[in-house]
């Protein structure tokens, strides 16, 4: 008998940094935390590396371009939302090309840079949680599992 292996999913986030700065998102339009702050982030395509991801995903997020080899992944977070559970890996990006735009205006409604240790209060709470811990040299967390 075989085994019956557990499928996830995959999200990526990237902690666009400028100094002790990071670019934000304020979701809009999308029915889901409308209003709240989070990262350019996305889920694993098929065929994709976790960096190529993330570059990917900053890209059409922002409009900035970024090396996947050159993104740092920092963090690791379990995270049970909704029902299910998935997994978030954060990248931090300190070198890039381009200037930060609200390239998914559909999605987002701001793009600006935030204080890594003031975070606005509408973050979204697992990135939150996750930006804590990076600050905090903690490579991973779970969240949501009560």
């Amino acid at each position: 008998m075989g085994r019956d292996r557990y499928n996830l999913s995959i999200a990526v986030f990237v902690l666009l940094l400028k100094g002790d700065e990071l670019c934000m998102l304020r979701r809009s339009n999308t029915g889901w935390m409308d209003g709240c702050f989070s990262l350019p982030a996305g889920g694993l395509e098929k065929g994709e590396t976790l960096s190529t991801a993330a570059a990917r995903e900053l890209k059409e997020e922002t409009g900035v371009d970024a090396i996947p080899s050159e993104l740092a992944l920092v963090h690791t977070m379990h995270v049970w939302t909704e029902n299910r559970s998935w997994i978030g890996h954060y990248f931090i990006c300190r070198e890039w090309s381009g200037v930060p735009f609200l390239a998914e205006p559909d999605k987002h409604a701001e793009v600006s840079w935030k204080k890594m240790s003031d975070l606005p209060e509408e973050t979204i709470p697992y990135v939150r949680q996750a930006i804590e811990a990076i600050n905090a040299d903690e490579s991973y967390s779970e969240y949501g599992w009560d």
